[in-house]
C-alpha cells in the first residue's frame, strides 16, 4: 500500500500533466496550488486527494478586454483526485464543487 505522501505526489504528476486538455483556449493561468484534503477510504482501498488552484474569473480572461482594463479577480477550484492505494494509479479526476 502506498503512504499519503506518494498518493499526494501521483495527484500532482496527474493534475500536472493534463492541465493543457483543461482548455481549449492555451494554457490556464493557474495560482496557489496547493493540497486541501486527503482522505483514505474506509475500506482502505482509495486515497481522495483534493488539490485547490485559483483560476482568474471566466469575464476577466476575455482577450478582447485589454490587459490593463481587466482586474485580477480570482476564484477557488477544487479537484478530487481518486488514487488507488495499491498501485499509486489515479483511477479519477472530479471536480469538487462547494
Amino acid at each position: 500500500m502506498i503512504d499519503v505522501r506518494k498518493a499526494v505526489i501521483a495527484a500532482q504528476d496527474y493534475f500536472n500533466s493534463v492541465q493543457d486538455l483543461m482548455s481549449q483556449n492555451g494554457p490556464l493561468d493557474i495560482q496557489d496550488l496547493r493540497l486541501e484534503e486527503v482522505e483514505l477510504s474506509e475500506d482502505k482501498k482509495y486515497w481522495f486527494v483534493t488539490i485547490g488552484y485559483n483560476l482568474p474569473k471566466s469575464a476577466m480572461r476575455n482577450p478582447l478586454i485589454p490587459e490593463v482594463v481587466r482586474t485580477k479577480e480570482w476564484e477557488r477550484n477544487y479537484k478530487i483526485f481518486k488514487i488507488n492505494a495499491d498501485t499509486g494509479n489515479v483511477e479519477s479526476m472530479k471536480i469538487r464543487e462547494l
